[in-house]
């Protein structure tokens, strides 16, 4: 790999973590519109560009002349803005996380408050301390 190669490569892996940012933006924004349909088309996207950054990651590991100008620090300021976008992106993906865990628990809440409000008399706990009853016999699953 030449020294413009290398400056493609680093330019190219920044524009991706570019898009990796922006992805996870619109992720929180459809988690808390939570739509589904939208989510799986987002995830797609997400999982496709996270394997294309990791390629490259892989491609640039093996090649020598990449990591000695690496290592050299000719591309010091590209790899500072690079390591700063994945700190942003790996904080926005916990945010993201905490999002899915307050939903799930909010889910969680109306199932066992729908299940008391439905028959408080055959409620019951499950072997992990989860209340159960009368809505299964519905075929109502929340």
């Amino acid at each position: 790999m030449t020294a413009l190669a290398a400056e493609q490569t680093i330019a190219q892996q920044l524009q991706n973590l570019q898009q990796l940012e922006n992805l996870l933006v619109l992720e929180k924004e459809v988690l808390q519109n939570q739509d589904p349909e939208a989510l799986i088309s987002l995830t797609e996207k997400k999982s496709n560009l996270l394997q294309t950054i990791q390629q490259l990651d892989e491609k640039n590991a093996q090649d020598p002349v990449f990591k000695n100008e690496i290592d050299s620090g000719i591309h010091q300021k590209k790899i500072a803005e690079i390591e700063a976008i994945l700190i942003r992106c790996k904080n926005k993906n916990h945010v993201n996380g905490l999002v899915i865990q307050q939903s799930s628990l909010a889910a969680e809440r109306m199932k066992n408050s729908l299940l008391e409000n439905h028959n408080r008399s055959s409620m019951t706990y499950n072997s992990k301390g989860k209340k159960t009853g009368g809505l299964s016999s519905l075929g109502i699953k929340a």
